[in-house]
């Protein structure tokens, strides 16, 4: 059974940092290019960053750079994201999905889901 599994979300202060992990089974994640949505209250779902099979990283929203490094262990069947100077707009559920070989910073496109974790920032 295929599953991705998030973790690592909390509370944090602005300025402060996380470490997300999806945590992939029931696939070989080396295959799989692995991205990173969030989605805000009230708005859609939007593709952050993404790694793709070749361990090249896509970013797709301009207020990360810099911030967000999304990096992969396939020995561990793991994909993680590293977010640093947290800022309140950041506040959001993490979503990783999976999508074969490339990546895609469009939600319709990634084949599979984890089911979330929330990043709340805020003092």
């Amino acid at each position: 059974q295929l599953q991705l599994v998030e973790s690592g979300g909390g509370l944090v202060q602005p300025g402060g940092s996380l470490r997300l992990s999806c945590a992939a089974s029931g696939f070989t994640l080396a295959d799989y290019a692995i991205g990173w949505f969030r989605q805000s209250p009230g708005k859609e779902r939007e593709g952050v960053i993404c790694i793709n099979s070749s361990g090249d990283s896509t970013n797709y929203d301009d207020s990360v750079k810099g911030r967000f490094t999304i990096s992969r262990d396939n020995a561990k069947n793991t994909v993680y994201l590293q977010i640093n100077s947290l800022k309140p707009e950041d506040t959001a559920a993490y979503f990783c999905a999976a999508r074969f070989l490339y990546c895609s910073g469009t939600s319709v496109r990634m084949d599979y889901w984890g089911k979330g974790t929330l990043v709340t920032v805020s003092s």
